[in-house]
């Protein structure tokens, strides 16, 4: 990924986060030859380093994708910053957003290893209080319904995060953008908003270095 300096994100946890927060990736590998993408919820084992997944058996990426050195990407919030925010018309519009990056290598995982991530994920995404509760579930169904997917883990070689968060401009202008993107009903605009705060909050604390 094209990472300006300034846009880096240097700290792990903070990638991991954005993962974590923005789970539903896009998986790129070569499949016969030719770039292939799923979109799909990946879960994520910090300790051990590793993604895990699942593809439904039609889905023929699982195919071929084993040992390939694969490509995940988790999109975070973005919007689009109008130049008109701006105390000046000599500027052009720009896109803020954050994203994160995972590149490893995939192995296919065996039925109990399979089941086992299923169940991380479904702690991960249902309410405490769901009804729809693992350990309840019929294991027979829960086995037939298996047979329909392919597990598969993918062990993280290289992570890359990128915070596009308009640092390369004067704190005056980020409080501009900020002000005009807290107005705003997206839930996306106001989540870059809230990361901007924090490379504002960072600029004043450098400053009074």
């Amino acid at each position: 990924m094209y990472i300006p300096k300034h846009f880096e994100i240097d700290d792990e946890e903070v990638i991991f986060k954005i993962m974590e927060e923005n789970s539903f990736a896009a998986l790129f590998s070569q499949h016969q030859g030719q770039p292939y993408a799923t979109h799909l919820p990946l879960t994520l084992d910090r300790e051990e380093r590793y993604l895990y997944g699942h593809f439904a058996k039609p889905n023929k990426q699982w195919q071929d994708i084993e040992d390939q050195e694969v490509l995940a990407v988790f999109q975070g919030p973005h919007c689009y910053i109008s130049s008109s925010w701006y105390e000046t018309n000599k500027a052009v519009p720009t896109w803020n957003y954050v994203a994160a990056h995972v590149q490893g290598r995939v192995e296919i995982i065996d039925r109990a290893e399979l089941m086992d991530s299923l169940h991380q994920m479904v702690l991960k995404y249902e309410d405490t209080d769901s009804s729809y509760q693992w350990d309840e579930l019929d294991t027979h169904f829960l086995e037939g319904q298996a047979k329909g997917i392919i597990g598969f883990k993918i062990k993280i070689d290289k992570i890359e995060g990128k915070a596009k968060l308009s640092q390369n401009h004067s704190a005056e202008r980020l409080k501009l953008v900020i002000a005009q993107l807290e107005q705003s009903t997206s839930e996306g605009e106001k989540k870059i908003a809230s990361y901007m705060k924090t490379i504002l909050e960072k600029k004043a604390y450098d400053n009074n270095l």
